[in-house]
């Protein structure tokens, strides 16, 4: 399947002075985000207008933190108040030319009322022995987002889809396997959803789109999806836009079983689809919020470091970033300089000064790699 029909991207505007958003949870949030920080400045140093961090004025919460309430009232008081001020967060500083937000694990409804609003995607790409797989979380719609309705002992969760919101998706990672595979030949695209709950409708929306793309898409129930990936392995060059219940779950299977690394290790992004964004794109660490690990310096570091490369690379001018980072941390990994969740002695402090001694900082253009491929809508 050749990709050549669908519409791409559009062009962004970019500063000399690089803005990065930063939003900090509870939890080791603060120490993550000393990390985020830390590294990014060490990558961008020789950046020749210099990098701005702005960061929300809020801490958010984790759900520890609200669990600590002990009120079902006062915690959904503060997780609506969180979801206002973060999505307030995130358009002021996309309508300011910020292309990018680091932010650490925060309360899981407050996030996923942000998401819908903003209609997001979460991006991985898994490869495994020269292939390849393009995993795409639909976090717009779904049993993820919506809202909560309490009464006495019961609550009902009302949430919705939308013709418009699951082109909108499709449409996205399709142009992103372009961006992905340049030379436009793609094996499959696959869509992993519980679709025989709708009533036909998804079905009719995604077979409407294919047509008028001239596309073939398969949309498949997840346990389907499930037994052709054991069965056959990783596929070559396959889309799998995926409803978020099944991918959250899915997700360290995947990592464990086609050979990439640890969840505790990776970074992903999060591309806002609403058009008054202008793709802006969200940074995390896969892992949440380990409030147990709190004041410590004890949570494990690599995933934020990742996460500073790729910013530093794709939104900060900074090429070679990531390849100077992923050389430090295999040295690293060879020289066993881990946290104790993955089997180390080492503190959060020890691994980030250590790789910092490692870092060859390579010099930076202050052009943005390829940011305006990532976002749009």
């Amino acid at each position: 399947m050749t990709l050549t029909q669908v519409p791409g991207p559009g062009a962004q505007l970019h500063t000399a002075k690089p803005v990065i958003g930063l939003a900090v949870g509870r939890g080791t949030g603060p120490e993550v985000a000393d990390v985020f920080e830390q590294v990014l400045g060490a990558l961008t140093a020789r950046h020749p207008h210099g990098v701005a961090i702005e960061r929300s004025p809020r801490l958010y919460h984790s759900y520890v933190s609200l669990r600590a309430e002990r009120d079902v009232a006062r915690i959904r008081a503060l997780t609506a108040e969180d979801a206002d001020h973060y999505e307030r967060f995130c358009r002021t500083r996309a309508g300011q030319g910020t292309e990018a937000i680091f932010r650490t694990a925060i309360n899981a409804q407050s996030l996923y009322l942000v998401r819908q609003r903003l209609r997001t995607v979460k991006v991985d790409l898994l490869t495994d022995a020269g292939r390849s797989l393009l995993l795409v979380r639909d976090q717009a719609q779904g049993f993820y987002t919506g809202d909560n309705r309490h009464r006495p002992g019961e609550v009902t969760r009302t949430m919705t889809f939308s013709q418009e919101i699951t082109e909108a998706v499709i449409t996205y990672g399709l142009r992103r396997a372009q961006h992905e595979w340049p030379d436009g030949h793609l094996d499959r695209i696959v869509m992993a959803y519980k679709f025989h709950l709708l009533d036909g409708a998804l079905d009719a929306w995604v077979s409407e789109l294919a047509d008028r793309l001239g596309i073939r898409i398969d949309l498949f129930q997840p346990d389907t999806v499930n037994r052709n990936l054991i069965t056959h392995g990783l596929p070559d060059r396959t889309l799998i836009v995926a409803g978020n219940e099944w991918a959250d779950i899915m997700h360290v299977m995947l990592l464990d079983r086609f050979g990439s690394d640890r969840q505790e290790n990776r970074c992903t992004e999060n591309v806002c689809l609403d058009p008054g964004l202008a793709g802006l794109v969200e940074y995390q660490t896969v892992h949440g919020s380990a409030d147990d690990l709190a004041g410590q310096d004890r949570v494990n570091p690599v995933a934020t470091i990742r996460a500073a490369a790729l910013v530093a690379e794709r939104h900060a001018g900074c090429p070679g970033a990531v390849r100077a980072t992923e050389q430090a941390l295999r040295t690293l990994d060879a020289r066993g300089v881990h946290t104790p969740d993955i089997g180390g002695r080492h503190s959060t402090t020890a691994v980030v000064d250590a790789l910092l001694d490692l870092l060859d900082v390579p010099e930076a253009d202050g052009t943005p790699k390829d940011a305006a491929l990532l976002g749009g809508s």
